[in-house]
């Protein structure tokens, strides 16, 4: 058994679920390991500097190497140095959107070797009803008793650290000590524990992601709705949230996209295809959002000789991940349909991308992808046509 010089090891620390955690832990005191295969991430935190935007981050990274609170390793043998080890890694899908566990299930395959009953094994990542079931029996094939919690995290990227603060952190566990273990641990940074059964928990996080997601869908139906007879959907949300407590939860229409929402809804699916029909809606209103923009364009435009301009690559507002961004089906929709496609993002890094006064004055049509905040500036010519579902943009000049 390795001398325990850590206090938690975050397996996939150098993304966008586990550096947020481990500076909030580091923050507090915590001694902190973090285990990554991707070595230009761990190169690029060596430095000081985040691999991703993450506000608030730098501050604390920068202060968590000075004080030497924070390990960075690509040697899973490091894992064995810490007494709690925390589960970070990406959980995907495959091309039927059921859930892969194979890629969990080998990490504790890979990492076995270096893991000792004495530590407490807490899932952080996102996981299909039962998965921890499954892991505990795996590691208890040694004929050892082990301590696996599931921890879910509920962060909006982008604003991990405030969230992290302020969030209730939900824990379960599979027995009394791992969720002992895990109270005491996320106590030194959540607001409130609330605890649950492993697979409540596991639910929690997947219903969580999916009320979202579900949510965006009626957003974004509604706004199809009204721009079907030519009313601004923004203006009738507006009034409909305004001091109406029961509507105030109506979200603005845009894009939902990203590496989670979609996923994590149709995981419910694979649980019961019978039982998930909203969530299988919720898709086809969201997935169908871009096309409902091209085709209104293509009625009144002859795309084939047309400068679209899309404003807006990452996923989200005032972040750089464009992974699953429907900003990019957006651009094939229109390129389908012979449209020159200009882009343009403020965080997003593409040598072909333009500023946004470039993509203004180059385009005939302007199309808001991602509703960053340097947007709700920009000066529109009065001559320039938009189309801005989230209704960021100001008034034209």
């Amino acid at each position: 058994m390795a001398v325990k010089d850590s206090d938690i090891c975050i397996v996939g620390g150098g993304g966008h679920v586990g550096l947020p955690l481990a500076l909030a832990f580091t923050a507090v005191g915590q001694r902190v390991v973090i285990y990554d295969l991707n070595v230009t991430a761990l190169e690029t935190i060596k430095t000081g500097s985040m691999p991703f935007v993450e506000h608030e981050a730098e501050p604390l990274l920068r202060n968590a190497l000075d004080k030497r609170l924070l390990v960075l390793s690509s040697d899973p043998s490091d894992v064995s140095k810490a007494h709690h080890v925390i589960i970070a890694i990406g959980t995907p899908v495959d091309e039927y959107l059921n859930p892969q566990l194979r890629a969990l299930l080998d990490l504790f395959v890979t990492l076995s070797p270096y893991l000792d009953p004495s530590q407490t094994i807490i899932i952080r990542s996102t996981i299909f009803p039962r998965t921890c079931y499954q892991i505990q029996r795996q590691l208890e094939q040694d004929g050892s008793a082990w301590n696996v919690a599931y921890c879910p995290e509920r962060i909006a990227q982008g604003k991990a650290l405030k969230e992290l603060r302020e969030l209730p952190q939900i824990v379960s566990g599979s027995s009394p000590t791992a969720v002992d273990s895990a109270t005491k641990l996320f106590s030194l940074i959540a607001p409130e524990i609330v605890h649950l059964d492993i697979e409540e928990a596991e639910l929690a996080k997947l219903f969580s992601n999916a009320w979202r997601y579900i949510q965006f869908a009626a957003a974004n139906e509604f706004y199809m709705l009204s721009a079907s007879i030519d009313v601004d959907f923004n203006r009738v949300r507006e009034a409909m949230v305004k001091g109406y407590g029961r509507a105030a939860n109506l979200p603005s229409a845009g894009f939902a996209a990203g590496p989670c929402l979609l996923k994590d809804t149709m995981q419910l699916s694979a649980l019961s295809s019978s039982h998930s029909r909203l969530g299988q809606a919720a898709m086809l209103v969201n997935e169908g959002l871009p096309g409902f923009i091209v085709e209104n364009l293509h009625r009144r435009y002859d795309l084939s000789c047309t400068t679209v301009g899309i404003l807006g690559m990452a996923f989200k507002a005032d972040i750089d991940d464009s992974r699953d961004s429907l900003s990019y089906k957006l651009g094939k929709l229109l390129r389908f349909h012979g449209a020159t496609v200009g882009y343009s993002d403020e965080f997003v890094k593409d040598l072909t991308f333009v500023t946004k006064e470039e993509l203004v004055n180059q385009s005939q049509i302007l199309i808001v992808g991602a509703p960053h905040t340097a947007y709700r500036t920009l000066e529109i010519p009065a001559h320039l046509d938009t189309v801005d579902v989230w209704g960021i943009l100001p008034s034209k000049i």
